[in-house]
This record gives structure tokens, C-alpha cells and sequence, in this order.
């Protein structure tokens, strides 16, 4: 408003922000973070050691079916030298052993055998892991 008492406004009228002072951010509060972090590396740990299990089963399945193999092999060569089937005695030292014979093959005094040993389910998959043997006297295998 202009009254008599104010001489009119000439010229230009810059404006210029203001800006309001700066509040100081209040700190977030971190308490907490650190079990968060021990939550996270617990979980990591623990799937890193199932999987370290899991390798582990699957080479100790494949080392059970390799000495199941070379035990029936040797029962069933055992067997073929006293006239009694090679194959049905390399079939139940197999079993006894935790595998299941696949196949047995004799020639003349020598047998070969071939078993299987299954795992546990390792990541969601039962795996089968075979051995195979030969055995038979000295002169035969040459």
C-alpha cells in the first residue's frame, strides 16, 4: 500500500532465497546391525558346511562301492576256485557290503563284477556310484 508518507518505489527489486539453517541430522541408530551380520554369515556358514557334507557323502558312497566291488570280486573268484557260482557268492558280499551287484562276468577262473552303491539325496538327487572289480588267480590275469 502506498500513503502519502511513502515516496513511490522506482527502479528493479531483486529477490534472493533464503535458505533455512541447516538442522543438524539426528544419527541413525545402528545398534543391532552387527547381530544382523552374524545372522547373514551363520546362514552362509551353514550352507557352505552342508555342501562340504554332501561332497563328502557322495565320495565316501564312491569309495564304499569300490571296495564293495573289490570284496565280491574276491569272494566270487574265492568261490569259482572251490566249484561252487562265483556270481551268487560275489552277489551276497555285495550286499552285505551296502551295494547291489550289476553285473558279473566270469572267464574261466577270473570274475568280474560291476555294483552300485546309492547315496542320500544330495541336492534333491540320489546319486548312483558303481565299482567295479576283477579277480582271479595270478596265471589268469596276467
Amino acid at each position: 500500500m502506498r500513503g502519502p508518507d511513502r515516496p513511490p518505489v522506482t527502479g528493479s527489486v531483486t529477490a534472493t532465497a533464503v535458505t533455512p539453517p541447516r538442522r543438524h541430522r539426528a544419527r541413525r541408530d545402528e545398534s543391532g546391525v552387527a547381530s544382523v551380520w552374524a545372522l547373514v554369515l551363520i546362514g552362509v556358514l551353514i550352507l557352505v558346511a552342508d555342501g562340504v557334507c554332501s561332497v563328502v557323502g557322495v565320495v565316501g558312497a564312491h569309495h564304499r562301492a569300490e571296495g564293495a566291488a573289490d570284496l565280491a570280486a574276491l569272494a566270487g573268484a574265492a568261490a569259482i576256485q572251490q566249484g561252487a557260482d562265483g556270481c551268487a557268492a560275489a552277489a551276497r558280499v555285495a550286499g552285505r557290503n551296502g551295494a547291489e551287484l550289476m553285473s558279473c562276468d566270469t572267464a574261466g577262473a577270473v570274475l568280474q563284477v560291476r555294483v552300485e552303491v546309492r547315496t542320500r539325496a544330495v541336492l534333491g538327487r540320489v546319486w548312483a556310484l558303481s565299482g567295479t572289480a576283477k579277480a582271479g588267480p595270478d596265471s589268469a590275469l596276467g
